[in-house]
Parts: structure tokens; sequence; C-alpha cells
């Protein structure tokens, strides 16, 4: 693990005490990853100063790194134990699953853009996270069914509904969190799976760029 700088770990700290305590994330792991993950090594170079601030950051491909409390929140909704089998959607800069790989899960992430996939392996391998963590190129609409089923999924872009393919790839007593709604707001929803019986429960408002591919938007 790469070890922060003083004013970046003090940086850490600020964000974890006033954008996430302060917003009832309480789960000890994820504020553990939370400090622990050199957030400002996902980030575009000329955005270091801005890396812990409370709001999301561009990237490249017209993407975005979410603010940390969405991350928080997400991570928070997806209610992991070490071990699990999680398949992420949007890997963007990589920040996501290293934030998971961290809390000891086997993450496996897709991300559409071969830049921002190269960018995300590179951001990993620099914290000996690739052991944990594989990262692919591909229309995440669809998942990846050959390490199917998943115990969680995280989807980190919004969605008008949730695709067909993730929701067969989710394992029984599985989670799905995704954000749903329309191209300018959506709301984090927990799908759970018990059987043939789903349910479905509305958290968050936020902001994602949107999910492109075959069972999502379309440009």
């Amino acid at each position: 693990m790469v070890k922060l700088h003083r004013d970046m770990s003090d940086r850490a700290l600020r964000m974890v005490d006033h954008q996430l305590r302060s917003r009832a994330i309480n789960d000890r792991p994820i504020l553990e990853a939370m400090l622990a993950v050199p957030r400002h090594l996902f980030v575009e170079p000329d955005l270091i100063g801005e890396a812990y601030a409370d709001k999301p950051l561009p990237t490249d491909e017209g993407q975005s790194l979410s603010q940390p409390y969405i991350v928080a929140k997400m991570t928070q909704l997806l209610n992991t134990r070490p071990g699990q089998q999680v398949l992420e959607i949007g890997s963007g800069s990589g920040y996501q699953a290293a934030i998971l790989a961290h809390m000891g899960l086997d993450v496996t992430t897709i991300e559409s853009h071969p830049a921002l996939m190269k960018k995300a392996r590179q951001n990993l391998q620099q914290l000996n996270m690739l052991e944990k963590v594989t990262v692919l190129v591909g229309d995440g609409t669809l998942g990846h069914q050959q390490a199917a089923p998943y115990d969680r999924i995280i989807v980190t872009a919004g969605a008008p509904h949730l695709p067909q393919a993730l929701r067969n790839q989710l394992a029984d007593g599985g989670r799905i969190v995704i954000p749903l709604g329309n191209r300018d707001l959506q709301h984090l929803t927990v799908f759970e799976r018990s059987g043939n019986d789903w349910t479905r429960h509305k958290h968050t408002p936020c902001r994602f760029v949107p999910l492109v591919g075959s069972d999502g938007w379309r440009d």
C-alpha cells in the first residue's frame, strides 16, 4: 500500500470526519478503507489539490470520480463481508474497486472505455491490488457471465432500469446497488434476491454519468 503524504493523510482524515461520519457512514471497515486508500492517486494531476473535496471530479473520456460520500454510501448499501465476489460496472479510475479490495473483497470490474480501463489497472497496480481486482473492458450492461454468480453487484453509472444480465448474474441472497432514474437525476437503488423473489428499495438522490450499452442508455 502506498503511504499517504502527511498533508494528504490529514485531508483524508478530515474527509472521513466531516463528510462521512457526519452523514451516518459509521461502518468501520468502510471508514478505514476510505482513510487508507490514497484518493489523490485516482484523480487527474491538475486536480490533486481537490482529491478529498466533497464533490465529484472529472476524469478522462467525459467520466467522473464520485464524491467520497457517494462512494462510501454505495459501499455501505452493498453490505459486504470479506471474501465475497463483487462485480463492478464502471471502473472509472479504479477508486471504488480499490475501496472494495481494501475491505477484503474479490472484485471484477468492467469499463467500457479502453483508455480508462488501462488507467484503472495502472492505478490499482500501484497499490498492489491486482491480486484482488480483475479489470476488464466491455459492455457493462451485459455483466461478465464467466465469473458469475456474484454475491454483490455495484453499478457506478446512472441507468434507466436494472439490466437483465446483472439480474441473472446475481447469486441467491445477493444484492445490487445501482443509480436508477433519468439522465439528469437518479436514486441509489438496492435490489435483493431471495430465490425467485426480489425486493427493491430507493435511497439517496444522486447524479451519475449515463450507463451506456446494449441494455442501458444509447448515445
